[in-house]
């Protein structure tokens, strides 16, 4: 199998489709982007904040607490307002900003009586008051290829929430910043989310292994898709982009052996 493809593209949206996928396709020798082990770190806060902090990318203070009274103690010592969030999710989905005891228990106690594997470890971070945007940001390879705001007046600032995304002048610093976390989880494709505190400091936030890009086409002037696919083909060593003068598709190239976008199929 591993002879029939150089390599196999995922962008399948789901966590779980990817991340099994992947670890069946690398497990027979096949290269992906993304790696299993970077989706699997990237899937999950807990492993993502572990990533960055052993690499010492800045992130926001974070605690992980395994019974609701653990994690009522983490919250009270960190100080309100703090934001709960599920281990595993995403486009701003199951967040709680808790801005008091009476929250806290309210909140923990929903979680401790759904029950299930997305409410019983209590991934608690600290609040950080953004001036109504926070950044993303797209890794491909070792390039920052553009820098966008996500504008809300509500505190979760995703486009999925409807945040509104606006161009961002992509500084020496976010570009480093970017590029720091995304190498911290393994490289390859991956969005970055960053915010600005208060006294003027950049930190990440997530880690994104299948960024997508819809709110980012109406903000950068950027080819975003032809840049992902030509990383992707360069892995491979095909030379030139097949973007111009309207050549074969992505699905149908074939460099050497195989090379495959696969997207509601296997991956």
């Amino acid at each position: 199998m591993a002879e029939e493809y150089d390599l196999i593209w995922c962008r399948a949206i789901s966590h779980s489709r990817a991340l099994y996928a992947l670890s069946i396709l690398n497990s027979w020798g096949i290269r992906t982007v993304n790696s299993y082990q970077v989706v699997l770190t990237c899937g999950d806060k807990v492993s993502t904040s572990l990533a960055l902090i052993q690499h010492n990318v800045p992130t926001p203070r974070t605690v992980v607490a395994l019974s609701a009274e653990a994690a009522l103690q983490a919250i009270e010592e960190m100080g309100y307002p703090v934001v709960l969030k599920p281990a595993v999710g995403s486009w701003g989905r199951l967040l709680s900003k808790v801005n008091d005891r009476d929250t806290a228990e309210a909140v923990l106690n929903h979680k401790a009586t759904l029950g299930g594997p997305l409410h019983s470890v209590f991934y608690i971070q600290e609040y950080v008051d953004k001036p109504g945007r926070d950044i993303r940001t797209l890794v491909v390879g070792d390039e920052v290829v553009y820098a966008m705001y996500r504008h809300s007046a509500h505190w979760i600032t995703n486009t999925a929430r409807g945040g509104e995304a606006l161009p961002c002048p992509l500084s020496p610093e976010i570009e480093e910043l970017s590029l720091a976390a995304a190498q911290a989880v393994g490289g390859g494709i991956l969005a970055v989310d960053l915010m600005e505190t208060a006294d003027d400091r950049l930190l990440v936030n997530e880690v994104n292994h299948t960024p997508e890009f819809h709110g980012a086409m109406e903000a950068v002037d950027v080819d975003i898709a032809g840049k992902m696919a030509d990383y992707v083909l360069q892995l491979v060593g095909w030379s030139g982009s097949p973007w111009s003068g309207g050549q074969e598709s992505l699905s149908t190239i074939r460099p050497s052996g195989h090379l495959t976008n696969s997207g509601e199929g296997l991956c």
